[in-house]
């Protein structure tokens, strides 16, 4: 096999089923395949395993090889290839154990103190709004809860668009006073007085 000097003499030997043809390209051309899997990866043992199925590759498809091209164009997109369908499956991977993770830690059986918490804190936005005077309740009810907009408030109750935005700002008002709400929760309404 020594006298075997070139790539295209050892191609031509592996597509007539020499296989130690194939242990010789492997010596030869094994540290370019590695260092571009690895410098792609930027994992060693996948950067192993891909030497190892560019070559069984190399084999599987010789016979379509031209012994008359370089092969090193054939090892560096092969290497590439496998390499990028590598990093897919890990980042797929990746993200499907991450969203495993979080939908583990998302609270799926709350305890008795956030349902007693959360309960209490609906009591007192339903008191707040219950406290509201009827006008006003059943404005910031329909926008707020409802989803209705302003001009579908001023359609329903037959009121003008003005009076649906001072009934929405003193109800907003009167529920941030009692509720003692810092900031801005609830988005503000432009008003004018009719």
């Amino acid at each position: 096999m020594s006298e075997l000097k070139t790539d295209r003499e050892l191609v031509l030997k592996l597509q007539k089923g020499d296989l130690s043809a194939l242990g010789v390209l492997y010596d030869r051309h094994r540290q370019m395949v590695y260092r571009t899997a690895l410098a792609i990866t930027s994992d060693p043992e996948a950067a192993a395993d891909m030497l190892q199925d560019v070559f069984l590759r190399f084999n599987r498809f010789s016979t379509r090889i031209d012994p008359e091209r370089p092969i090193e164009p054939w090892l560096y997109r092969m290497t590439a290839n496998l390499c990028y369908t590598w990093m897919k499956r890990r980042n797929r991977f990746r993200r499907a154990v991450t969203e495993m993770a979080e939908w583990i830690s998302r609270e799926h059986h709350p305890t008795p103190q956030s349902i007693a918490e959360r309960d209490e804190e609906w009591e007192s936005v339903r008191n707040a709004v219950a406290s509201l005077p009827l006008p006003q309740r059943v404005v910031v009810v329909m926008y707020y809860i409802n989803d209705c907009s302003i001009q579908d408030i001023s359609d329903i109750l037959d009121i003008p668009v003005g009076t649906v935005k001072s009934r929405l700002y003193y109800g907003r008002t009167a529920l941030k006073k009692q509720l003692r709400l810092q900031g801005d929760r609830m988005p503000e309404v432009n008003f004018e007085y009719t």
